[in-house]
């Protein structure tokens, strides 16, 4: 049984019920109009207590969020890892300077020379090097490195709340979690409803009988309609599936590292499918390379603890062959957020940043 949210708990003491549950939140949640009696038949509770699990997961901080996860090149986004080189003095700055950008979702610093690392995402009809532009002189970098996807090999982040996955096990990689990746993606032609649609759905789902209709209701759809215009989006392939966020560290990952591969190209098509295979694996990536960085493959892993971390990126090399890697761990999390689309916040930043220097 799950104490109140003013007690002290730990994951430790979530339930087998709990941990099950939690994971089908991450990894298959129903498109029906009561989705919370579909999990709860499947895991063996009525619906009312599958909701109140979910309320009590929340309040305690292990549940971040249940809502659309779309697929960012597909809405006609364009976007990038970024790598830059800030003084060690003046980091905290430069990567606050960094967050305040809408496109920004993640930003960490790293152990590393390049010691910020950030996500960024600009709407269709936006120049993403501009942006980028604007960062690399706010923040104060010296270097900034556009580390843009060539091949996305994964990406779907899954947290095994049972604890019984291994360091080296193996999961098959889901249609989802491959979604098409082309350097120019035509941004598609979205209707005012299908607009809203997007806003709505990217927003925390109701934790009520009929989430969807509530969701529809907003917008003038009725429950039926809403459903029926998100399983548009997954057959565009505009939206990848729903599914759970969670609060890696209160979930007990408290650790994750990004290990980057010196992969030979002609053995790319074969090792980067190879690394993606990892249960342990959340993203994995080729990037460019630059003469100070020759890491082509980015693998994210996320562990209970730091060994769990390396566990899974030696088991990674041992199995591929590849020896000349780095070990990149997060150590300061700026910021970590859902990309929120279509949002006027874009139009405020533009006015008050590309405007002023000339973009």
């Amino acid at each position: 049984m799950l104490v109140c949210k003013h007690g002290a708990m730990s994951d430790s003491e979530l339930s087998e019920i709990d941990r099950e549950l939690l994971n089908v939140l991450q990894w298959d949640f129903p498109l029906n109009p009561r989705p919370f009696a579909t999990i709860g038949e499947r895991i063996g509770i009525s619906e009312s207590e599958t909701i109140e699990r979910c309320e009590r997961v929340k309040d305690l901080g292990i549940l971040r969020q249940l809502s659309a996860i779309f697929d960012t090149r597909a809405l006609g986004y364009t976007s990038a890892l970024i790598a830059a080189q800030i003084e060690p003095a003046r980091i905290d700055e430069g990567a606050y300077r960094v967050s305040e950008h809408p496109g920004v979702s993640h930003n960490y610093k790293r152990n590393h020379v390049y010691n910020l690392w950030y996500t960024i995402a600009v709407p269709p009809g936006e120049d993403l090097d501009a942006h980028i532009d604007v960062l690399h002189q706010r923040s104060g970098a010296t270097v900034t490195r556009k580390l843009p996807t060539i091949t996305l090999y994964k990406i779907g982040v899954k947290l095994d709340m049972t604890g019984q996955t291994a360091a080296n096990a193996k999961a098959e990689v889901l249609a989802h979690e491959t979604p098409e990746r082309r350097v120019d993606m035509e941004a598609p032609d979205l209707t005012d409803t299908e607009v809203a649609a997007i806003r709505v759905a990217q927003e925390d789902l109701p934790l009520c009988n009929e989430p969807f209709a509530s969701y529809g209701h907003s917008i003038g759809l009725n429950g039926d309609e809403m459903l029926a215009t998100l399983q548009y989006f997954k057959d565009r392939k505009w939206m990848r599936r729903f599914a759970a966020v969670m609060n890696h560290r209160t979930a007990g990952f408290k650790a994750n590292a990004m290990g980057v591969w010196a992969v030979p190209e002609d053995q790319l098509p074969h090792i980067g499918p190879q690394m993606a295979g990892f249960a342990a694996v959340s993203h994995c990536y080729r990037r460019p390379i630059y003469d100070d960085w020759p890491y082509s493959v980015f693998t994210m892993v996320h562990g209970r603890s730091a060994r769990d971390c390396e566990a899974t990126i030696e088991a990674i090399s041992t199995e591929t062959g590849v020896c000349e890697y780095a070990l990149l761990w997060s150590i300061k999390e700026y910021k970590k957020v859902r990309l929120r689309y279509f949002t006027p916040e874009w139009d405020d930043w533009n006015a008050s940043s590309l405007a002023s220097l000339g973009q």
